[in-house]
Parts: structure tokens; sequence; C-alpha cells
């Protein structure tokens, strides 16, 4: 429509000028004749200028360097500063510095932007073949022969169409039975983790070991090219059918495209004529597909790369994180185990009130939330001790750990405590319990669980019931009771002296 629009304003054009030439010409031919000069002069000078001014547009147009998609940038920054921010908040040394540097690395990866690509598979699949192939194809003859590969090498690659150095790392076989083998298996499993993409090399249908480590891969979220290496050594219908299977096992993950099979270093072929004949590397499938996946998603391979490093790191941090909050809550809660085990054997009560104990528990809960950054108020604290002091009624547990304690008592010592001892250690036993169940729900983010507050209470009194501890932890609270509390300890413990329990159910 447009192009029929701008043809008719022309012809339209094109005859007012010529009737303006003609109505001139009636008056002076010559003059008619300098205006239609002057016209033509004119259009030239105008189109002349509309080439000259639109001429970027007719351009060829270069490739676009690679940008890191602005939503994947962010999100990276976001995870690299979060990192920045559980690493700080570490208090071992060791491990702190350790973390420092990983992320130090990761900023100066970010900020090169240089796209790692690792080779990597089993033992004797011909992954040191393929980086010498595609070294002499991509940059030039290697000097020298790269030979067996024992750790892992990177070399640069400059790829056209690609403006970041591509390095191209070949790495030991993995599973090997030698004694360096497992080492040399995990320094490949951090470098397969720690690359922007991933060529995981083969040479038949995949085995079991293979498959578990590319699903693994590929669930981790890394980008892998599947390579076939030693196609001369299968006729063509055998070949088609070994790729379609390995397509096929990984068709869930992956695109067929990424599934491509070459030869690296061709077996020499005996001809009719009895003469050897050795065929050249055939890497054109893997060259093309490698070259296609740089240039399209170089800026994704960076960024991905970047995101999921941070977030292992992150990880990382976390768990030491959380090792130092657990540390730091067992000595809160070992403090407070033996406070209240003083407390209830120097002021004896008729029974375990454990109400009464709660009020001590409270103050732990408000130490154990500021452990795990949680700021309670002295009323939450309250109510979650009693909750806890509840349960343990309720469910049986505070009876079932005197009748423990007791024939603990009985069983592994010499000699044993009055009653009043007896409840100091029950109190004790049972602030251990209350403090682990908090722990508990702080480490899930001041949540019990589907199970509520009464699985988590059931589960650390099972987790503490074991004899071994049970007979560690009455001779240690002994040794607690005669150093702090005047107690009688060489009286015989009948179960007579045992103090009532609020008729709690057993269970």
């Amino acid at each position: 429509m447009a192009a029929v629009l701008g043809l008719g304003m022309l012809l339209w054009l094109v005859d007012f000028v010529l009737r303006l030439q003609g109505a001139i010409a009636l008056f002076s031919p010559l003059l008619a004749q300098i205006f239609l000069i002057a016209v033509g002069v004119g259009a030239i000078a105008v189109i002349a200028g509309g080439i000259y001014y639109l001429r970027p547009f007719f351009r060829p147009r270069r490739a676009a360097a690679p940008q890191v998609p602005e939503a994947k940038a962010e999100a990276a920054q976001v995870a690299l500063s979060g990192v920045e921010q559980q690493v700080a908040q570490i208090q071992d040394t060791v491990a702190r510095t350790a973390l420092e540097e990983k992320l130090a690395a990761l900023k100066t990866d970010w900020q090169q932007r240089d796209i790692r690509v690792v080779l990597f598979g089993i033992g004797s699949v011909g992954k040191t073949s393929i980086v010498n192939g595609l070294l002499g194809d991509l940059v030039g003859t290697v000097a020298a022969p790269l030979g067996t590969t024992t750790t892992a090498t990177a070399y640069p690659l400059q790829v056209k169409g690609v403006e970041q150095v591509v390095w191209l790392t070949d790495t030991p076989g993995l599973l090997e039975a030698s004694a360096a083998g497992p080492d040399h298996e995990t320094q490949v499993r951090q470098l397969a983790t720690d690359a922007d993409l991933l060529l995981f090399v083969i040479d038949n249908d995949l085995r079991q070991s293979e498959y578990a480590v590319a699903r693994s891969l590929l669930d981790m979220g890394k980008r892998v090219i599947v390579v076939l290496n030693k196609a001369d050594l299968y006729p063509d219908d055998e070949l088609s059918e070994i790729v379609e299977k390995v397509r096929s096992r990984l068709a869930a993950a992956l695109d067929p495209a990424d599934v491509v099979d070459v030869a690296a270093n061709p077996q020499p072929v005996r001809l009719i004529t009895g003469e050897v004949a050795q065929m050249e590397p055939d890497l054109w499938p893997l060259e093309q597909r490698l070259t296609a996946v740089l240039r399209t998603e170089g800026a994704d391979l960076l960024a991905d790369s970047l995101l999921l490093r941070s977030q292992r790191l992150g990880v990382e941090a976390r768990n030491l994180m959380q090792a130092q909050r657990h540390q730091a809550a067992n000595a809160v809660i070992e403090r407070y185990q033996w406070i209240n085990a003083a407390v209830v054997a120097a002021t004896p009560l008729p029974g375990i009130d454990l109400l009464a104990t709660a009020a001590i528990n409270a103050q732990m809960v408000l130490e154990l939330g500021k452990v795990y950054q949680f700021n309670l108020s002295i009323e939450e604290g309250k109510d979650l001790a009693y909750a806890v002091a509840r349960s343990l009624t309720g469910l049986g547990i505070a009876k079932g750990v005197m009748n423990l304690l007791a024939l603990g008592m009985q069983t592994t010592l010499p000699t044993a405590i009055a009653s009043r001892g007896v409840q100091g250690i029950t109190a004790a036993y049972l602030t251990r319990i209350a403090g682990k169940s908090f722990m508990d729900y702080f480490t899930q983010n001041q949540d019990w669980g589907d199970g509520g507050i009464g699985e988590v209470v059931q589960k650390q009194f099972q987790l503490n019931r074991r004899e071994q501890f049970v007979r560690e932890f009455i001779a240690d609270a002994i040794a607690h009771l005669r150093e702090e509390v005047s107690v009688p300890l060489d009286l015989p413990l009948q179960l007579k002296d045992l103090p009532p329990l609020d008729n709690a159910p057993d269970r």
C-alpha cells in the first residue's frame, strides 16, 4: 500500500513539473529549459543527500560483542553481595580466608569475562586428541603433542566471531583405577562445576557411570555438549544408532544438536592395494556446534556460570555459618542445663516442676534466638519455653527421662545420689532436650515443621537416650553438682527416692 501511494505521489509530482514547465514555455522557451534543468539538478541533490544520510542503515551490521543479560547480571551481583555478607560473619579465620579467596577468584573471572570450556570423560576416550585437533584447526599448529593428560591444562583459543578468549581445558580421565584416580576425579569434578561450557567426551553409548555424571551436571544447570569420539571405528548405520541412543537418554535435558560425533585421531586404514592410509581427523561437527554455541550463548554462559558458582559458594558459606551457630547454641544449652541442675538441686521441689525450670529456659530461648539472628521478646521466650515444657510432660518424656536416668545411675556408678541430686540431673537433661528442640525450631526459620512441636521434642529425646551418652551425661552432671552445689552424693539411690511426676502418661 505504501509503495503504491509513493508511486502515485511521484507521478503527480512529475506531472506538476511538466505542466509548470509548459506554462513557462508560453512566455519564454529559454526560461522553461532553465527551469527544467534546475528541477533535475535539485532532484539529483535530494537523492544524493538522502543516500548520504541513510547510508548507515544500508551497511552490513557487525555482530555485537556479547553482553551479559541485565537480569542475569543483576541476579549474579545480588548473589555475590549476599555471599560477601555471609563470609564476613564467619568467625573461623581459616574457613573465612578460604572463602574470601574463592570469592576474589569469582570476582576476577567476572571482570575478565573469559569463557572456560572443559573437556572431561573417562580415560582413553580421546580428550587430548580432540584438544590437539581444536588447537590445530582453530589457532594453528601445536608445537609438540600434548600426550596423555595427568593434570588439567588450559589452552587459549580465539574463536572467530567470539570476542572473549576461550580457555580450552584438558583434564585427566574420570574413574581411573590408579592410586591418583580419586585425586584426579576430585579435580575434574571441580573443574566441571566451575566451567562455563562442558565437552563430555565418550567413545560409545553412555555407560551407567557416564550417564550418572552427565545427568548430575545437567541437573545442576551446566551447559553440556556430548562428543562421541572415535566415530571412524563404527559403520555408518551403527554410528547413527549410537548417536540416537545417546540423544534419547539425555533428551529431557539436552538438545539433540548438542550430541555430535567426531574422529579426532582416526585409525590407519589398509587399502585394497595393501597400502596403509592415515585418514585426516574429522572435528567439523564439533567445531561447528562449539562455534555456534559460543557465538549465540556466550553472554548467557558467563552469567549462568557466575550465578551458579555464586550460589554454590553461598551454600558453602551458609553451611559454615550453620555449623558456627550450632557450636555457639550447644554452648548456650550446656550452660543453662547446668544452671538448671544447680538451681533444682540446691532448692529441691516436691517434684520436677517443669514450669518452674521453664522460667530459666525462657532466658535460654532468648540467647539461642540471638545466635540464629532472631530477636525475641521476653514474653515470646516464655511462651516457647512453656510450650516445650508442656510437651515434655504431656508426651510422657519427663517421666521417661526419670526412669532412664535412674537406671543409668543404678547400673553405671558405684554410688548414687540423693533425691535432690536426681532432680537436678533430670532438670539438666530435660533442659538439654528443650534446648535441642529450640535449635531445630530456629534452624527451620522459627517453624516446628509439619509434625509440630511434639514431633521435634520426641525426636530430640530419641537422639539423646543412647546408653553411652546417658552414662557420660550422668557422670558429667555429678561432677558439676559436686563442684557447684552442696549435695550429698554418697547415699544409695532407691526407686522410692524418685520424686513424683505430675501423673504424666508414660510412653
